[in-house]
């Protein structure tokens, strides 16, 4: 079992940033290098999106198009936690902001098997 709690979210204008935490506890024989981690989010009527992804050792990272070159996520395996700066913020990213945990980076979220309960962002124009 992994639970997840993530934080750093709240209300910035636009061409802000703000970083966003991850936290994970990890219950079961694995370790959380054993986990692939994912940052999702879902903006009000809209479906859930793949924001970005990083492979167990952070070796690896993924981006949607629509972050490229203005998020970065990262992780400190020490610290079990996963992170995702997010710089020239726009209104469009105002979505709450999810972590999960799962085998592989993977842009569907039913490949993920844990889940945070999220973090609300929004970007004022």
């Amino acid at each position: 079992q992994v639970q997840l709690v993530e934080s750093g979210g709240g209300l910035v204008q636009a061409g802000g940033s703000l970083r966003l935490s991850c936290a994970a506890s990890v219950r079961s024989g694995h370790t959380f290098t054993h986990y692939a981690m994912g940052w999702f989010r879902q903006a009000p009527g809209k479906e859930r999106e793949f924001v970005s992804g990083i492979t167990w050792s952070g070796y690896s990272t993924h981006y949607t198009d629509s972050v490229k070159g203005r998020f970065t996520i990262s992780r400190d395996n020490a610290k079990n936690t996963v992170y995702l700066q997010m710089n020239s913020l726009k209104p469009e990213d105002t979505a709450v902001y999810y972590c999960a945990a799962g085998d592989g980076v993977f842009a569907s979220g039913s490949k993920y098997d844990y889940w945070g309960r999220g973090t609300q962002v929004t970007v004022s124009s």
